[in-house]
């Protein structure tokens, strides 16, 4: 990825733990690297296929000087968080803010903190049982769509499926999403969370009935595994309700822990596999 480089924007603001700071303001430097494709712009000259680096410094000081933080890393966090979301050429951006006249009582140059942001790709599963089956899996994407740290890329047609385990129970309606997203894998999941508790998702029986059921599957190539959330999802590989629609929007996308393709996982998964689904044609 190629960058464009901000460094040492001067600014004076009001940004502190201390009254004082708030009141009389301080001298703040800001660096940006912006993570993106300048391809395009170099062979066009058009500036359009770029980011215009004028007008991220001119945001970067509207929003260091319009609002008044306690912490540098919460001016960090929402700089980043704005650069990306209003300039889409940018993918990620490494951002630190400086802080020369830290109050701290000894001889230091500065005092700065470091974040990188980025859009992360993630592959999620959705799924219904009960009720208005579309309409659950439609709310969950209008839903998604709906929020300001998400981007629904791709989605899948819906398909039929048998359920999955050994309750007795009516056929899932199952497709998948593609999302570029600025969330945390924690963070989405609590989302994914509330949308479940919307459509009035209980967590009764494993395996059991629902009315929206929504996983994620992979992000980026990340390998997590916590008391609430491991990635790749555990079983995905072995869920043709999983694979089949995944392959129709990222027969391409590797699995970090097997190294071998969507495409391929659902292959071996019908070679070993009889009976059919049936599609649902339409998004």
């Amino acid at each position: 990825m190629d960058q464009i480089r901000i460094e040492n924007l001067e600014l004076f603001c009001n940004h502190g733990a201390k009254p004082e700071e708030n009141v009389l303001g301080q001298k703040f430097y800001v660096s940006a690297t912006l993570h993106l494709d300048t391809r395009k712009a170099g062979l066009t000259d058009d500036l359009a296929a770029s980011a215009h680096y004028g007008k991220v410094s001119r945001r970067i000081k509207a929003v260091m000087e319009n609002n008044t933080y306690q912490l540098i890393e919460r001016c960090a966090e929402v700089l980043a968080r704005t650069i990306l979301l209003e300039f889409p050429s940018v993918q990620g951006i490494d951002l630190e803010v400086k802080k020369p006249w830290a109050p701290i009582g000894l001889p230091v140059e500065y005092v700065s903190v470091c974040v990188h942001r980025r859009w992360h790709t993630v592959y999620l599963s959705i799924g219904s049982n009960m009720g208005d089956r579309r309409g659950y899996l439609d709310l969950a994407v209008e839903r998604l769509s709906g929020m300001e740290e998400v981007r629904v890329t791709k989605k899948s047609d819906y398909i039929v499926t048998k359920p999955y385990g050994n309750v007795e129970q009516e056929d899932f309606l199952n497709g998948c999403l593609e999302l570029r997203t600025l969330l945390s894998p924690h963070e989405l999941l609590a989302a994914l969370h509330e949308i479940e508790a919307m459509a009035g998702r209980e967590r009764k029986i494993r395996w059991g009935p629902r009315t929206l059921d929504l996983d994620i599957l992979l992000y980026d190539d990340r390998i997590l595994d916590s008391k609430t959330l491991t990635i790749p999802h555990r079983e995905m590989h072995l869920r043709r309700f999983v694979l089949e629609p995944l392959s129709s929007i990222a027969p391409y996308a590797v699995h970090p822990l097997y190294h071998c393709s969507v495409q391929e996982l659902w292959e071996r998964l019908q070679a070993g596999e009889t009976g059919e689904n049936t599609v649902e044609k339409g998004k």
